[in-house]
């Protein structure tokens, strides 16, 4: 079992960001002294990263992690470096929290990266972005859950630069269509930007191949919406969050970024909800 850390420790908490995109900053501004950034990987080194400590790593290789120290590596960068960033922060003996859960549509990444935290002691935190009640599916799985479904709606705009650009016209939507309609292996593969809450759904529920996802394009909605329905021997429930997009991405929802802050502040909190 992994030491627990001491009341030093949670004072000084050590985090290194995988990315430096629209949620990486979004959730940096929000977090509290009580978090120490030590580095930022970002493809382009020769940038700077401004209002934050010029003594920070800025590091391009998850050969260069370790040599940080960091207690908590977060991803926000996409489905690819979840493995090798996943990997080398497992071994620096740091946990590791996802946000581009897409990536888990691998099932080999996911039991790999299961495996190296069993061994080194840590673990891997999916956070969960945009979506609400996440908490109470995961929790409802343990008496058991029978069906899952999750309809992402967004406005036609949100959909540009994905597969939807060549099934439909996105720029004269005058009325609601649906996208696609498959599982949350399927969904994440195809959609990886748009849909990162679907694998979530699926892994905190009844698993990627039986959760339903449809995707939705809205010329009248103003948010990115996500509908949550599960039934099961818990009962059955029903949730709807509707998310302002953040203003630097119109494909990802503000509530992305600031769970990935919660998700860290949570690690140095002495209260946790």
């Amino acid at each position: 079992m992994k030491p627990s850390k001491t009341a030093d420790w949670k004072s000084d908490m050590r985090l290194a960001i995988i990315g430096w995109g629209a949620i990486a900053r979004t959730a940096v501004v929000s977090l509290s002294d009580s978090v120490q950034i030590v580095a930022i990987a970002k493809r382009n080194p020769d940038e700077g990263v401004s209002d934050l400590p010029a003594s920070l790593r800025i590091i391009t290789s998850p050969d260069d992690l370790a040599a940080a120290k960091p207690d908590v590596v977060a991803e926000a960068a996409g489905l690819a470096s979840v493995g090798p960033w996943g990997h080398a922060a497992l071994e620096a003996g740091a946990d590791f929290i996802v946000s581009s859960v897409s990536a888990f549509a691998d099932p080999e990444l996911l039991e790999s990266l299961r495996t190296t935290a069993e061994r080194t002691g840590t673990r891997v935190i999916i956070q969960p972005g945009a979506l609400a009640g996440v908490e109470a599916l995961a929790a409802a799985r343990l008496m058991g859950v029978d069906t899952v479904e999750h309809r992402i709606v967004k406005p036609p705009k949100a959909w540009a630069g994905t597969p939807a650009e060549e099934s439909h016209d996105l720029d004269s939507m005058e009325t609601e269509e649906v996208l696609f309609t498959s599982n949350a292996s399927e969904t994440a593969l195809a959609f990886p930007k748009n849909a990162n809450v679907a694998m979530t759904t699926a892994l905190a529920g009844i698993g990627p191949e039986k959760t339903v996802v449809t995707l939705v394009a809205d010329p009248s909605a103003t948010t990115n919406r996500h509908e949550l329905r599960a039934e099961g021997p818990f009962g059955s429930m029903d949730v709807t969050i509707a998310n302002n997009p953040l203003p630097a991405n119109p494909k990802t929802s503000a509530l992305a970024a600031l769970s990935l802050a919660r998700c860290i502040e949570n690690r140095v909190a002495s209260i946790v909800i």
